[in-house]
């Protein structure tokens, strides 16, 4: 039995000094990082952004793989089955912990994969047409609780961003809001503008050029602080619902088994590159920011999100469509 120990811990060292070897040498020819969404998503140009960083600090090409379908199955299933070798990365976003709760899927959403880093988030902006009787928060909150199941508010499509912060909202105060999905959040946003539905529970990019026109009324930001984009709108605690907070994030993942020290490489890499006032001015360009979190962190914030996502989609009684 010592010797089996003995074998057993020197080949444990091997392994671990391998992986300390190669994440060395590491890239020594082109990663793929794919996208499980078309381009032009908040996803496809953050994980654009990344990959050329990444491609600049390392050496090597960080090819960006727009593999859309299946509301981002597609994608992160061929993540889970590439090679654990740290030439496969995925890029993961809030819809990788709510797909679990609407498909039933060929891959763990989280131990199939080893987190890297948090990339970047972006709040949701509560908005109304202008028409809507209700100038805060409060007062629109009490417009619904006197006519439920009347008051409309659109979405870009059942499980997406803009429904999943519609029915947090009704979680959280109670109201019956009308869901009224369109194929986009790009549709559900002109319909309010056009006064057919009454809000919607849209992204910083999309709200802010039609808050700023007066196109649309912004009640509250669902974030811990004021959006520099909105630095007039008051974020849901300050305008009375303390607790709500919705964010659509980014971040990067490899399938899991990938050596822990090439994650850690490109952990720190990532870290150092978001930090960069060039990183920093694309983000708040797009409405976005950023915070450093470990390959551990990322992954209990993934855990968190999971479980705060699949308490929704139960208790909203959200099915796939």
């Amino acid at each position: 039995m010592p010797e089996l120990r003995s074998l057993l811990l020197s080949l444990f060292l091997l392994f671990a000094l391998t992986g300390i070897v190669a994440a060395q040498d590491y890239p020594t020819k082109p990663v793929r990082v794919i996208i499980p969404f078309p381009p032009g998503a908040i996803n496809d140009t953050v994980g654009r952004m990344i990959a050329t960083q990444l491609s600049d600090r390392l050496g090597k090409q960080f090819i960006v793989d727009n593999r859309a379908g299946a509301g981002g199955v597609v994608g992160t299933e061929l993540a889970a089955n590439a090679p654990k070798d740290g030439y496969t990365l995925l890029i993961v976003s809030l819809v990788n912990t709510v797909n679990p709760w609407l498909y039933k899927l060929n891959y763990e959403p989280i131990k199939s994969f080893a987190p890297i880093a948090f990339l970047a988030s972006s709040p949701n902006v509560i908005v109304v047409n202008p028409q809507v009787p209700a100038k805060t928060l409060s007062e629109f909150i009490a417009l619904a609780k006197k006519q439920p199941g009347k008051v409309q508010y659109a979405s870009g499509g059942v499980g997406s961003f803009m429904h999943l912060g519609g029915e947090l909202f009704k979680l959280s105060t109670g109201v019956n809001l009308l869901h009224v999905p369109f194929r986009g959040g790009g549709p559900a946003m002109t319909d309010v503008i056009g006064g057919h539905t009454n809000a919607v529970f849209a992204t910083v990019p999309t709200a802010t050029p039609q808050v700023r026109s007066g196109k649309v009324r912004a009640l509250a930001v669902g974030a811990a602080k004021r959006q520099a984009t909105l630095p007039d709108v008051p974020t849901a605690a300050e305008a009375g619902l303390p607790g709500y907070d919705v964010a659509n994030w980014i971040g990067i993942v490899a399938p899991a088994g990938t050596p822990a020290a090439i994650v850690e490489k490109l952990n720190k890499e990532i870290a150092a590159a978001m930090q960069s006032p060039e990183v920093r001015k694309q983000l708040a360009n797009q409405g976005t920011e950023t915070r450093t979190m470990s390959p551990a962190e990322f992954g209990d914030f993934m855990e968190q999100e999971l479980v705060k996502w699949g308490r929704v989609v139960k208790e909203g009684g959200i099915k796939a469509q």
